[in-house]
């Protein structure tokens, strides 16, 4: 057997509406020496089951979990080297959610295969216990760095990080979470320690990188992509320039519906990759990650259906 080292070769990123199918979806590159692995990410969905009435001002017909789930296997069909994520705030914003306090929509996810997602600041409105018990519904991984939840019903139940192998290839996904205070009443979250984001992000990244061998670094982020950005505040825009290692962040909280990912240099003068799909389940994110055994740029794109 062959023991090749493969580098990101080229990356392009699409936004797909949940609705509707690209008109071409391009089958992987797969050689000797190339390979493309599927990134597919969520944020925000905040409850949304059924997709928006076809009267709505904003979202006419669009959405719901149903056609989400048709066009993810659909694409799985495409390149089977595939992974789904979600940037959190899962919970809140339909009675789905009032009535039945996150299990349907983990429910759910669980059900369209989602690998694995991190915390939102309205995956705390049940509280911390009620938080650990829904969180029993989910069968994919629920990752954060930087909440420190010893000593609570949280404990044992997030994990610092995951490391997906696919096709000999391993991807490193971490997640962050925005600070609590003043978004949500505080014994929601009591217990619940809140850590800079930079300093563990450069700790996780430099681990993934360095001692797990992965090729590919994900973050999960729910600090929103540029919230008081201009003033030094936390956000993905500050995160990427000063972290480094991180290949792509897949952003939620601030429901930016992204014409086309950002890229922004790193502390390294890499380039980091930032996508968001804004809100409510009605765009699905699509990164494809071009390995090759030989270093080129990067690049990317985006599709609009």
């Amino acid at each position: 057997m062959i023991n090749r080292r493969y580098f990101i070769k080229k990356t392009s990123a699409s936004l797909i509406s949940s609705l509707i199918f690209p008109p071409d979806l391009t089958s992987p590159i797969k050689t000797n020496d190339s390979k493309t692995i599927t990134i597919l990410h969520t944020n925000d969905v905040h409850s949304h089951i059924d997709p928006f009435p076809v009267n709505d001002a904003s979202f006419p017909n669009s959405g719901g979990v149903v056609a989400r789930s048709v066009l993810i296997n659909k694409l799985r069909k495409i390149n089977p080297n595939t992974l789904l994520f979600d940037a959190g705030d899962i919970f809140q914003g339909t009675p789905y959610f009032n009535f039945f306090g996150g299990e349907i929509e983990l429910k759910l996810m669980s059900k369209m295969g989602y690998n694995a997602a991190t915390l939102g600041n309205h995956e705390f409105d049940i509280g911390v216990d009620h938080l650990a018990n829904s969180l029993e519904n989910a069968n994919f991984s629920i990752i954060n760095s930087n909440y420190v939840t010893y000593g609570t019903a949280l404990e044992n139940k997030i994990e610092k990080f995951k490391i997906f192998e696919i096709d000999d290839v391993k991807i490193g996904v971490f997640g962050l979470g925005i600070d609590l205070k003043g978004l949500v009443k505080k014994k929601l979250y009591e217990g619940v320690k809140y850590l800079d984001p930079i300093g563990i992000s450069n700790e996780v990244s430099e681990h993934l990188k360095e001692k797990e061998d992965c090729k590919i670094i994900i973050c999960l982020s729910h600090l929103g992509y540029k919230i008081n950005y201009d003033k030094g505040g936390m956000c993905d825009l500050l995160l990427a320039e000063k972290t480094k290692n991180i290949d792509l962040i897949i952003g939620g909280h601030s429901h930016t519906f992204m014409e086309k990912p950002a890229i922004v240099k790193n502390l390294i003068g890499k380039n980091v990759l930032i996508n968001q799909v804004g809100c409510f389940g009605i765009n699905l994110g699509k990164v494809d990650f071009h390995l090759s055994t030989e270093k080129s740029k990067t690049e990317s794109h985006i599709i609009k259906i």
